[in-house]
């Protein structure tokens, strides 16, 4: 009867969490204590003693002016900024010692949406697409090297923002919303662990533009991929991401969830930009 009783106790017991599981609670991005300066000088810091966590399924939005410093977060996350000092965790891979093949590898693991998207408009809105599978793929003819099954994948990614119906045209003929559209179907072609939107939205009018953080977002959840998106209207930020991280003049000035961040210390991230958007 004793050992019954055991082993009713050993049933009853929370269940470990899965490999899975754990792996949800832990930040996919994690970077401590950063500091990037071009010319080597850390007086000269463009980044200075920046901390961030990104985490499954979540929307970070990244704010501040012109010139404080944003771009040069998201490039660090991708070893396109030199890190002089601190650490930087991407998906498992140690950013600040990966050597040259190590550094193409995580670029692949990482969808970048930029603001000018970044699209070849003479081909084809599906062959654009199908750019995202070219590290798995290696190099191959673009017009029948994919196999069937990377061309099922990627219609089903053009199904999935909403233009499928425009597989076969130039995506030179697409508006500007459209083809964003096309850029973030091919980020999600190279399966990421990470999305980096850096101003996808600076050339929509303010329709689009909320469409597409929407979009944004609703990957971020579904998917489980965090999103960090940098932009420039405050009320797109607290509307469309779960936290925002604030920087100026590459420091962080604030970071938190959208509803704890006071007014006023989201007003003096732009105090000497007179002409940004609060309202």
């Amino acid at each position: 009867m004793i050992p019954a009783a055991k082993s009713s106790q050993r049933q009853q017991s929370p269940a470990e969490p899965s490999a899975q599981e754990l792996r949800q609670r832990l930040p996919r991005v994690s970077v401590r204590g950063l500091q990037v300066s071009y010319d080597g000088n850390l007086a000269h810091s463009v980044l200075d003693d920046v901390d961030l966590e990104l985490f499954p399924g979540e929307m970070v939005a990244l704010l501040g002016s012109s010139g404080s410093g944003k771009s040069t977060l998201m490039k660090s996350l991708t070893g396109f900024a030199p890190i002089s000092s601190g650490s930087v965790r991407v998906a498992g891979h140690d950013v600040c010692n990966l050597q040259r093949g190590e550094l193409r590898t995580l670029r692949s693991e990482v969808g970048q949406v930029f603001q000018q998207f970044n699209l070849i408009g003479r081909l084809s809105v599906l062959n654009n697409v199908l750019t995202g599978a070219l590290h798995r793929a290696g190099a191959i003819n673009l017009v029948g090297g994919f196999s069937s099954a990377h061309r099922r994948r990627a219609m089903e990614l053009l199904d999935r923002v909403g233009i499928a119906h425009k597989a076969k045209e130039p995506a030179r003929s697409l508006s500007g919303g459209q083809q964003q559209r096309v850029a973030i179907a091919r980020a999600l072609m190279q399966e990421p662990e990470l999305i980096l939107a850096d101003e996808p939205v600076a050339s929509l009018d303010p329709k689009l533009a909320d469409s597409v953080l929407t979009l944004l977002r609703e990957i971020a959840i579904e998917d489980g991929i965090p999103v960090l998106v940098s932009l420039h209207v405050l009320p797109l930020a607290l509307q469309h991401s779960d936290r925002i991280v604030g920087l100026k003049d590459g420091k962080m000035m604030l970071s938190g969830p959208c509803n704890e961040l006071e007014p006023a210390a989201l007003a003096a991230l732009y105090e000497k930009d007179t002409d940004h958007e609060l309202h």
